[in-house]
């Protein structure tokens, strides 16, 4: 077995950012030796790692070259050179999630096509080459207003995705590869993590329910455990563990499900990576999700994954009005709220609804919890010295 701690091995991460920084914080409980790669000098996890190297993720050689100094690389965001990692893995660099996951999730139309090949339940789509194609599906009727669309790259925190409702809609969409999902009439939108080692051995956290900001389209409140009848919750974790195995996933794989109106479970996308719905596991779990995906990509044992009290997640977001170097305003109240602790990710710059940190909110009593939650997210504001105008 290989000595990872106070060893000369060394854990690449691609990518610098917040969930970067919350991973650190486990490497460095371990003290396993950690290398970054991101674009931003000034990203969070620059000064908190054994080494930060700058540069594309996008860039073949860029990736290629960091992952030769590593013994095993891992992501925290997707959106990363496939091509350099699948060398990588064929001259025996370790990674995890392995390429060919990464490139079908990366990919929505990849993606839920491999749902369709794996018979795992997800909402009806069409996938077209242009946006422009879409004009020709409704003309032909072949496609009916309302639906979803999303591009089928690049999307994250609510780009990327629009409910479309008129012809009007469509002409703020830009040009590219895009799918068109049916508008599914449904009651909650839900997560589990799944963890998955190596050896095969997976774990499921609690299903949590998300709330989202009805425009941002970003999650404003995640629950856990969701406040659902346990048939429910038990086949929302069935439906996760099919994906975690279909993908033969190596590490942490966050499922986000629809609830329909009919109480059936759809998968809605994947993240193969730690994910805002884990967050809450910091303070309200046994083994929170950052340490838990540090577990599975080195194939040891997976940690208890059950809660030690009940706990709500409050995303802190730039906002809407302002854009400039960030204030926390009235941290000292919510630091005054019994089970409250914030998390602020270090980033320098607040913009309209740019995830600048989160809050989580543990209590024996759920609804309390979700009460507080709400204190909180009315209490604190991340602004700056500028005021944008919008109007």
């Amino acid at each position: 077995m290989t000595n990872y701690f106070s060893s000369d091995f060394k854990l690449g991460i691609l990518g610098g950012g917040q969930l970067g920084k919350m991973l650190l914080t486990e490497t460095q409980k371990f003290d396993i030796y950690t290398c970054v790669l991101d674009a931003a000098k000034d990203a969070p996890c620059a000064n908190i790692c054994d080494e930060f190297h700058i540069g594309s993720l996008l860039d073949f050689d860029t990736v290629y070259n960091f992952g030769k100094q590593v013994n095993t690389l891992t992501i925290e965001i997707e959106n990363v050179n496939v091509d350099a990692l699948e060398k990588l893995e064929k001259e025996g660099v370790n990674v995890f999630p392995n390429s060919k996951t990464i490139r079908t999730i990366q990919n929505k139309a990849k993606q839920k096509l491999f749902y369709v090949d794996h018979n795992i339940p997800a909402a009806e789509f069409s996938r077209f080459a242009y946006t422009d194609e879409i004009k020709t599906a409704l003309k032909h009727e072949s496609l009916s207003f309302p639906f979803v669309w999303k591009s089928a790259q690049f999307g994250y925190d609510g780009t990327g995705v629009k409910i479309i409702r008129t012809h009007n809609d469509l002409d703020t969409l830009p040009n590219v590869e895009c799918i068109t999902e049916k508008l599914i009439p449904f009651k909650n939108e839900l997560a589990v993590i799944v963890a998955r080692n190596a050896n095969g051995d997976l774990k499921t956290y609690p299903v949590v329910e998300m709330e989202f900001h009805p425009d941002a389209n970003q999650v404003e409140y995640v629950i856990c455990p969701a406040r659902l009848p346990s048939t429910i919750t038990e086949n929302a974790e069935i439906t996760a563990l099919k994906v975690a195995k279909a993908f033969k996933h190596v590490g942490l794989l966050a499922v986000e499900l629809f609830l329909t109106e009919n109480d059936e479970i759809l998968v809605n996308e994947v993240a193969p990576r730690p994910h805002n719905s884990g967050h809450y596991s910091i303070e309200a779990s046994y083994t929170n999700q950052f340490e838990q995906h540090i577990r599975a990509i080195l194939n040891l044992p997976l940690g208890d994954t059950s809660s030690k009290v009940g706990g709500v997640m409050v995303n802190l977001v730039g906002d809407e009005n302002y854009t400039g170097n960030v204030i926390y305003e009235n941290m000292e109240t919510i630091l005054k709220m019994d089970g409250v602790t914030p998390h602020i990710y270090g980033k320098k710059i607040t913009k309209p609804f740019r995830k600048m940190g989160h809050v989580t909110i543990v209590h024996q009593d759920l609804s309390k919890a979700r009460k507080i939650a709400e204190k909180v997210k009315k209490t604190i504001r991340v602004i700056s010295t500028n005021k944008t105008n919008n109007n």
